[in-house]
């Protein structure tokens, strides 16, 4: 699916998202018009579902992350469903994954301090639909957060 030349150009785009098309075709070691045509390949493909910036919540104020293991009443046949779309409407929720086992689902919730987590666990995640169970692990350290893929 990828030749070598896509491989230079992702491992060359993740690396610096913000390059000039240019600087990121003499990097990957393809012509401006190639870079292009490949750039449209690997979107049409699905392999780039997009470019964004990556913004730093600490440095906005946000101090807290707690993640949130959930464990859903699964008697009722909707519970999924209705607590991922609650929980989507939680602006400080940065993160849901779901899980097969005890745990059903991991919320990541940011806060600026902990009395502002208090108020968001009390007003808006104790309120979420369906929840049968919660853990909360207080982050401590970001060891490693990396979405670069090994090209």
């Amino acid at each position: 699916m990828l030749d070598d030349a896509d491989r230079r150009v992702l491992r060359q785009w993740q690396a610096d998202p913000s390059l000039a098309p240019a600087e990121l075709a003499e990097r990957a070691r393809v012509s401006p018009g190639q870079l292009t045509r490949r750039q449209a390949k690997l979107r049409e493909a699905g392999v780039v579902k997009g470019v964004q910036a990556v913004i730093d919540w600490g440095a906005l104020g946000y101090a807290v992350e707690v993640s949130l293991r959930v464990t859903l009443d699964k008697t009722q046949s909707r519970a999924f469903d209705e607590f991922i779309v609650a929980a989507r409407a939680v602006p400080e929720v940065i993160e849901i994954q779901t899980f097969l086992g005890r745990v059903d689902v991991r919320l990541s919730v940011i806060a600026r301090d902990m009395a502002h987590y208090q108020h968001l666990y009390r007003s808006r995640i104790l309120t979420l639909p369906h929840i049968a169970d919660i853990e909360a692990l207080m982050h401590v350290a970001r060891i490693k957060s990396d979405e670069a893929l090994p090209l």
